[in-house]
Protein backbone atom coordinates (compact mmCIF):
# COMPACT_ATOMS: atom_id res chain seq x y z
CA UNK A 1 0.00 0.00 0.00
CA UNK A 2 0.93 3.46 -0.65
CA UNK A 3 0.71 4.89 2.69
CA UNK A 4 3.40 2.14 4.10
CA UNK A 5 5.79 3.44 1.07
CA UNK A 6 5.75 6.52 2.04
CA UNK A 7 6.70 5.72 5.70
CA UNK A 8 9.10 3.80 4.82
CA UNK A 9 10.26 6.18 2.28
CA UNK A 10 9.83 9.71 4.04
CA UNK A 11 11.57 11.87 1.10
CA UNK A 12 9.26 10.53 -1.60
CA UNK A 13 5.57 12.37 -2.69
CA UNK A 14 3.64 9.76 -3.15
CA UNK A 15 0.23 11.04 -4.90
CA UNK A 16 -2.84 9.09 -6.13
CA UNK A 17 -2.86 9.03 -10.30
CA UNK A 18 -6.90 8.83 -10.34
CA UNK A 19 -7.45 12.53 -10.07
CA UNK A 20 -5.26 12.71 -13.42
CA UNK A 21 -6.58 10.15 -15.39
CA UNK A 22 -10.17 10.94 -14.76
CA UNK A 23 -9.07 14.64 -16.19
CA UNK A 24 -7.40 13.22 -19.08
CA UNK A 25 -10.40 10.78 -20.02
CA UNK A 26 -13.31 13.77 -20.05
CA UNK A 27 -11.94 15.40 -23.09
CA UNK A 28 -11.21 12.68 -26.01
CA UNK A 29 -8.28 12.50 -28.13
CA UNK A 30 -8.33 12.70 -32.10
CA UNK A 31 -7.59 9.02 -31.50
CA UNK A 32 -10.60 8.38 -29.17
CA UNK A 33 -13.26 9.86 -31.29
CA UNK A 34 -11.93 7.98 -34.62
CA UNK A 35 -12.04 4.57 -32.63
CA UNK A 36 -15.92 5.71 -31.24
CA UNK A 37 -16.92 6.53 -34.88
CA UNK A 38 -15.76 2.94 -35.50
CA UNK A 39 -17.72 1.35 -32.50
CA UNK A 40 -20.71 3.35 -34.12
CA UNK A 41 -20.49 1.56 -37.01
CA UNK A 42 -20.88 -2.07 -35.89
CA UNK A 43 -23.38 -0.96 -33.33
CA UNK A 44 -25.43 -0.01 -36.18
CA UNK A 45 -25.42 -3.22 -38.19
CA UNK A 46 -26.11 -4.61 -34.64
CA UNK A 47 -28.92 -2.49 -34.04
CA UNK A 48 -30.29 -2.88 -37.79
CA UNK A 49 -29.78 -6.79 -37.76
CA UNK A 50 -32.10 -6.76 -34.43
CA UNK A 51 -35.06 -4.45 -36.85
CA UNK A 52 -34.78 -6.34 -39.25
CA UNK A 53 -35.09 -10.04 -37.52
CA UNK A 54 -37.39 -8.62 -35.19
CA UNK A 55 -40.92 -10.33 -35.22
CA UNK A 56 -43.79 -11.71 -32.81
CA UNK A 57 -42.93 -14.37 -30.94
CA UNK A 58 -39.34 -13.79 -31.41
CA UNK A 59 -37.37 -14.65 -27.56
CA UNK A 60 -35.01 -11.92 -26.54
CA UNK A 61 -32.05 -14.30 -26.27
CA UNK A 62 -32.86 -14.18 -29.81
CA UNK A 63 -32.97 -10.55 -30.12
CA UNK A 64 -29.35 -10.89 -28.58
CA UNK A 65 -28.18 -13.64 -30.77
CA UNK A 66 -28.61 -11.43 -34.40
CA UNK A 67 -26.20 -8.46 -32.38
CA UNK A 68 -23.81 -10.68 -31.30
CA UNK A 69 -23.32 -12.26 -34.73
CA UNK A 70 -23.26 -9.26 -35.98
CA UNK A 71 -20.34 -7.93 -33.32
CA UNK A 72 -18.92 -11.06 -33.81
CA UNK A 73 -18.20 -10.08 -37.49
CA UNK A 74 -16.00 -7.61 -36.58
CA UNK A 75 -13.53 -8.94 -33.62
CA UNK A 76 -13.45 -10.98 -31.15
CA UNK A 77 -14.12 -8.40 -28.26
CA UNK A 78 -18.08 -8.43 -28.19
CA UNK A 79 -20.31 -5.89 -26.65
CA UNK A 80 -18.55 -3.23 -24.52
CA UNK A 81 -20.85 -3.85 -21.74
CA UNK A 82 -24.25 -6.55 -21.07
CA UNK A 83 -26.85 -5.92 -23.68
CA UNK A 84 -29.70 -4.93 -22.34
CA UNK A 85 -32.42 -6.49 -24.59
CA UNK A 86 -36.11 -6.22 -23.10
CA UNK A 87 -39.90 -7.02 -25.06
CA UNK A 88 -43.13 -6.33 -23.40
CA UNK A 89 -43.51 -5.97 -19.76
CA UNK A 90 -39.88 -6.46 -19.47
CA UNK A 91 -39.11 -3.19 -20.61
CA UNK A 92 -40.27 -1.59 -16.72
CA UNK A 93 -36.55 -3.22 -16.16
CA UNK A 94 -33.84 -0.46 -16.21
CA UNK A 95 -31.32 -2.79 -16.19
CA UNK A 96 -32.61 -6.29 -17.55
CA UNK A 97 -30.16 -8.82 -18.87
CA UNK A 98 -32.50 -12.28 -18.18
CA UNK A 99 -33.24 -12.67 -22.24
CA UNK A 100 -35.74 -15.04 -21.49
CA UNK A 101 -39.15 -12.70 -22.65
CA UNK A 102 -40.63 -13.58 -25.38
CA UNK A 103 -41.83 -10.69 -27.84
CA UNK A 104 -45.96 -10.63 -28.56
CA UNK A 105 -47.75 -9.30 -31.42
CA UNK A 106 -47.79 -5.32 -30.55
CA UNK A 107 -44.73 -5.14 -27.54
CA UNK A 108 -42.11 -2.99 -27.71
CA UNK A 109 -38.41 -3.81 -27.76
CA UNK A 110 -36.20 -1.89 -25.89
CA UNK A 111 -32.68 -2.25 -26.16
CA UNK A 112 -29.84 -0.55 -24.91
CA UNK A 113 -26.23 -2.04 -26.58
CA UNK A 114 -23.06 -0.82 -27.82
CA UNK A 115 -19.45 -2.28 -29.86
CA UNK A 116 -16.23 -1.35 -28.73
CA UNK A 117 -13.86 -0.53 -31.17
CA UNK A 118 -9.84 -0.58 -29.66
CA UNK A 119 -11.44 -0.18 -26.22
CA UNK A 120 -13.37 2.50 -26.68
CA UNK A 121 -17.39 1.93 -25.86
CA UNK A 122 -20.53 3.19 -27.79
CA UNK A 123 -24.26 3.33 -25.95
CA UNK A 124 -27.48 3.70 -27.81
CA UNK A 125 -30.90 2.94 -27.08
CA UNK A 126 -33.42 2.42 -29.59
CA UNK A 127 -37.30 1.13 -29.54
CA UNK A 128 -39.48 -0.60 -31.81
CA UNK A 129 -42.19 -2.25 -32.05
CA UNK A 130 -41.78 -6.55 -32.28
CA UNK A 131 -44.29 -6.30 -35.48
CA UNK A 132 -42.70 -3.49 -36.92
CA UNK A 133 -45.73 -0.89 -36.81
CA UNK A 134 -46.27 1.56 -34.17
CA UNK A 135 -50.05 1.48 -32.54
CA UNK A 136 -51.36 4.59 -32.11
CA UNK A 137 -50.35 5.20 -28.46
CA UNK A 138 -46.75 3.85 -29.14
CA UNK A 139 -46.43 6.76 -31.85
CA UNK A 140 -48.18 9.29 -29.31
CA UNK A 141 -45.25 8.55 -26.64
CA UNK A 142 -42.29 7.23 -28.79
CA UNK A 143 -42.28 11.47 -31.11
CA UNK A 144 -41.58 12.69 -27.74
CA UNK A 145 -38.29 11.22 -27.38
CA UNK A 146 -36.98 12.13 -30.50
CA UNK A 147 -38.31 15.43 -30.57
CA UNK A 148 -36.62 16.12 -27.43
CA UNK A 149 -33.34 14.41 -28.10
CA UNK A 150 -32.96 16.87 -31.53
CA UNK A 151 -33.69 19.78 -29.26
CA UNK A 152 -30.79 18.78 -26.99
CA UNK A 153 -28.59 18.46 -30.12
CA UNK A 154 -29.58 21.65 -31.51
CA UNK A 155 -28.77 23.74 -28.26
CA UNK A 156 -25.41 21.97 -26.89
CA UNK A 157 -22.29 23.50 -27.26
CA UNK A 158 -19.19 24.73 -25.36
CA UNK A 159 -19.86 26.83 -22.36
CA UNK A 160 -22.72 25.30 -21.41
CA UNK A 161 -23.91 23.80 -17.82
CA UNK A 162 -23.43 20.05 -18.05
CA UNK A 163 -25.95 19.81 -15.52
CA UNK A 164 -28.32 21.50 -18.01
CA UNK A 165 -28.43 18.64 -20.57
CA UNK A 166 -30.46 16.46 -17.54
CA UNK A 167 -32.42 19.25 -16.37
CA UNK A 168 -33.40 20.12 -20.15
CA UNK A 169 -34.25 16.54 -21.38
CA UNK A 170 -36.46 16.28 -18.65
CA UNK A 171 -38.36 19.61 -18.91
CA UNK A 172 -38.66 19.63 -22.35
CA UNK A 173 -39.78 16.10 -23.04
CA UNK A 174 -42.38 16.68 -19.82
CA UNK A 175 -43.60 19.53 -22.11
CA UNK A 176 -43.96 17.55 -24.81
CA UNK A 177 -46.09 14.56 -22.86
CA UNK A 178 -48.71 17.47 -21.62
CA UNK A 179 -48.83 18.63 -25.39
CA UNK A 180 -49.79 15.58 -26.57
CA UNK A 181 -52.30 15.19 -23.49
CA UNK A 182 -50.25 11.90 -22.09
CA UNK A 183 -50.09 13.55 -18.94
CA UNK A 184 -51.98 16.95 -17.43
CA UNK A 185 -49.30 18.62 -15.75
CA UNK A 186 -45.35 18.53 -16.07
CA UNK A 187 -45.22 17.73 -12.32
CA UNK A 188 -46.32 14.44 -13.25
CA UNK A 189 -43.02 13.69 -15.02
CA UNK A 190 -41.28 11.38 -12.41
CA UNK A 191 -44.39 8.86 -13.62
CA UNK A 192 -42.89 8.17 -16.61
CA UNK A 193 -39.18 9.28 -16.53
CA UNK A 194 -36.97 7.05 -14.12
CA UNK A 195 -33.76 8.12 -14.52
CA UNK A 196 -30.87 10.27 -15.82
CA UNK A 197 -30.58 11.34 -19.32
CA UNK A 198 -26.78 12.09 -19.99
CA UNK A 199 -23.31 10.23 -19.09
CA UNK A 200 -19.82 10.23 -20.81
CA UNK A 201 -18.96 7.29 -22.71
CA UNK A 202 -15.60 6.06 -23.69
CA UNK A 203 -13.00 3.57 -21.95
CA UNK A 204 -16.18 2.27 -19.96
CA UNK A 205 -19.93 2.61 -20.86
CA UNK A 206 -20.15 5.30 -17.77
CA UNK A 207 -16.86 6.25 -18.16
CA UNK A 208 -14.98 7.18 -14.89
CA UNK A 209 -14.10 11.14 -15.83
CA UNK A 210 -13.90 14.44 -13.70
CA UNK A 211 -17.23 15.89 -13.77
CA UNK A 212 -17.13 19.00 -16.03
CA UNK A 213 -18.89 21.85 -14.98
CA UNK A 214 -19.06 23.38 -18.09
CA UNK A 215 -19.13 21.36 -21.68
CA UNK A 216 -15.59 22.11 -23.73
CA UNK A 217 -15.35 20.55 -27.07
CA UNK A 218 -14.34 16.78 -27.53
CA UNK A 219 -16.20 15.73 -24.81
CA UNK A 220 -18.70 12.44 -25.68
CA UNK A 221 -21.76 12.11 -23.61
CA UNK A 222 -25.07 10.18 -23.91
CA UNK A 223 -28.54 12.10 -24.81
CA UNK A 224 -30.55 9.41 -23.17
CA UNK A 225 -34.54 9.93 -23.23
CA UNK A 226 -36.68 7.19 -21.73
CA UNK A 227 -40.26 6.88 -21.68
CA UNK A 228 -41.75 4.35 -19.49
CA UNK A 229 -45.73 4.38 -19.64
CA UNK A 230 -46.82 1.56 -17.47
CA UNK A 231 -50.34 2.12 -17.71
CA UNK A 232 -49.89 1.33 -21.33
CA UNK A 233 -47.42 -1.40 -20.68
CA UNK A 234 -45.34 1.09 -23.71
CA UNK A 235 -41.47 1.55 -22.37
CA UNK A 236 -38.45 2.53 -24.54
CA UNK A 237 -35.91 4.81 -24.75
CA UNK A 238 -33.73 6.60 -27.61
CA UNK A 239 -30.56 6.74 -26.21
CA UNK A 240 -27.35 8.58 -28.80
CA UNK A 241 -23.82 9.92 -28.71
CA UNK A 242 -23.09 13.27 -28.55
CA UNK A 243 -19.59 14.61 -29.68
CA UNK A 244 -18.99 18.73 -28.52
CA UNK A 245 -17.50 20.47 -31.55
CA UNK A 246 -15.88 23.35 -31.53
CA UNK A 247 -19.21 25.32 -32.40
CA UNK A 248 -22.02 22.83 -31.30
CA UNK A 249 -22.08 19.37 -31.19
CA UNK A 250 -22.97 16.15 -33.52
CA UNK A 251 -25.02 13.02 -32.90
CA UNK A 252 -22.56 10.04 -33.42
CA UNK A 253 -25.41 7.53 -34.11
CA UNK A 254 -27.70 9.94 -36.14
CA UNK A 255 -27.03 6.94 -38.79
CA UNK A 256 -29.01 4.33 -36.69
CA UNK A 257 -32.54 4.62 -37.19
CA UNK A 258 -34.37 6.44 -34.68
CA UNK A 259 -37.59 8.34 -36.16
CA UNK A 260 -41.00 6.24 -36.55
CA UNK A 261 -40.80 6.40 -40.51
CA UNK A 262 -37.27 5.03 -40.00
CA UNK A 263 -37.78 2.06 -37.95
CA UNK A 264 -41.12 1.32 -39.84
CA UNK A 265 -38.94 1.65 -43.17
CA UNK A 266 -36.09 -0.21 -41.92
CA UNK A 267 -38.75 -3.30 -40.74
CA UNK A 268 -40.70 -3.45 -44.34
CA UNK A 269 -37.88 -4.73 -45.80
Amino acid sequence: PAHRFAEAHGDWNIRSLEPLMRRLRTIKQPCEIAALREAEKVTCEGILAMMKASRPGMYEYQYKAEFDYVLGQHGPTGPGFPSIIAAGENNFCIHYYSYTGQAHDGDMILNDVGAQFDNHITDVSRGWPCNGKFTEKQRLLYECAPKTSDYLFSIIRPGMKMAAVDATIRSYNARLMVEAGIMASEEEVGKYMWHGGAHHVGYDVHDAIEAPEVISPNMIFCIDVGIYHEEWGIGFRVEDNCLVTETGCENLSASIPRTIEDIEDVMRK
